[in-house]
């Protein structure tokens, strides 16, 4: 173990090298390639790999407000028990939310005075963009299970830990809700903690999707006398525009709804003119029969609020919904590329990497599920006669905090 250790810091040394260089790191054939792409997003953040980063926690109110309201609160006991074996052998158990903040941490005393040495303590930040590539920012990033030997990590005094993380999803809204990570000394963390983790967190997800579920049912057997007594097309969803039932014509399984519905006329990018009535647990949308053009005159990324909003300007009204932060950085690529750009372009964009073109398509499809036909193809580019527009962050504050991608790192240059 002491050689593989010795042979993997000299790898390490070789590819730094080279990445400051410029020069490709394929000659150090022992660091992953995934590294290799970390380290050049870290890279194009201004991190140097002698650097101590700055991880500043947040202030206790704030932390105790944002566990308050984690949707991973409910799951902790869950994630605790699952991972009690790994702290059991003094490796530290940590929660995050999706700006890497530390939320909880599990550990006996020895690990996490260790933690504290590394300012991973709670209320600091661990995405690629704070402290360089580490398995919770790296996770956040890929969107899957990562482990982070010791010398992968791109800050020299990272070196000593290893970290194995996986990201928690709601597949039913589609949204990242945190991660759950096992840290420890880089001698002490086996390559199984991986599994032990990503099977972790996979059964937590299925605990939410069960949840939703039942409130579905639930509503679908409210909406049905109510959409017995319909004449025309209409449709009952949950919150997040999920089909519970529909009337007249075959609905799609999932609606997206507009950031700001209250209720009343609405503009659907995937049904049209509708109206809304509220109902427990959701929405009841009748189709109106007014015939409208719903091609998009005009798209707005907006990063100026505390989440990413893109709006749309169409014949039938606007409509808005929050972004991910990964369809943000999507739309941030287009909206700054009129000429288009390929999928192999977006997958060095978002990951400075242009082998990711899988990912890559995968993302745009989502992004267009959510903003109707606005994106097309070959090369991806907004769609013929959509005006963009972009809203940058207020004076003195970051677009986009948190995130790595290389195509934000230089937005935040030129806007600076």
């Amino acid at each position: 173990m002491a050689t593989d250790a010795r042979d993997r810091a000299r790898a390490r040394e070789r590819a730094l090298d080279d990445l400051a260089a410029g020069a490709p790191t394929g000659g150090a054939v022992a660091v992953r390639p995934e590294i290799q792409a970390s380290w050049r997003r870290v890279q194009g953040n201004g991190l140097g790999p002698g650097d101590n980063p700055a991880i500043p926690p947040l202030a206790e109110a704030e932390l105790e407000g944002r566990r308050a309201v984690s949707p991973l609160a409910d799951l902790l006991p869950h994630l605790r028990a699952a991972l009690q074996p790994v702290v059991d052998v003094g490796l530290l158990v940590v929660v995050t939310d999706t700006e890497g903040r530390v939320l909880w941490r599990t550990g006996e005393d020895k690990v996490t005075r260790q933690a504290d040495r590394l300012g991973f303590v709670g209320g600091s930040a661990w995405t690629e963009y704070n402290v360089g590539t580490n398995a919770i920012g790296t996770s956040l990033v890929l969107g899957r299970p990562v482990l982070i030997r010791g010398s992968e990590h791109y800050v020299e005094s990272h070196t000593v830990w290893s970290c194995a993380a996986a990201p928690l999803h709601d597949a039913w809204t589609g949204e990242t809700l945190g991660v759950v990570d096992v840290s420890g000394v880089a001698a002490g963390m086996h390559p199984t903690v991986l599994s032990m983790v990503t099977l972790a967190a996979r059964t937590a997800e299925l605990e939410i999707q069960a949840a939703h579920h039942e409130r579905l049912a639930r509503l679908r057997a409210h909406a049905a006398p109510l959409l017995a007594a319909q004449t025309g097309q209409a449709v009952a969803v949950d919150l997040f525009g999920h089909l519970a039932a529909a009337r007249g014509f075959a609905s799609p399984a999932r609606v997206v709804l507009p950031a700001d519905l209250a209720g009343g006329p609405v503009h659907l990018p995937s049904l049209g003119p509708a109206y809304a009535e509220p109902l427990p647990g959701g929405w009841l949308l009748r189709l109106l029969d007014e015939e409208a053009d719903d091609d998009p005159l005009e798209v707005c990324l907006d990063l100026s609020g505390a989440r990413p909003v893109a709006r749309l300007l169409t014949p039938a009204g606007p409509w808005e919904h929050a972004l991910s932060t990964r369809h943000a950085e999507i739309l941030l690529a287009l909206l700054q590329s009129p000429g288009g750009r390929s999928a192999a372009e977006l997958a060095d964009d978002l990951f400075a990497d242009p082998s990711r073109t899988v990912t890559v398509r995968a993302e745009v499809s989502r992004l267009r599920r959510t903003l109707g036909p606005v994106v097309s193809g070959h090369p991806y580019r907004l769609l013929d006669g959509v005006t963009g527009r972009l809203i940058p962050p207020a004076a003195g504050a970051e677009a986009l905090p948190g995130s790595a991608a290389p195509v934000v790192a230089a937005f935040r240059r030129t806007s600076a």
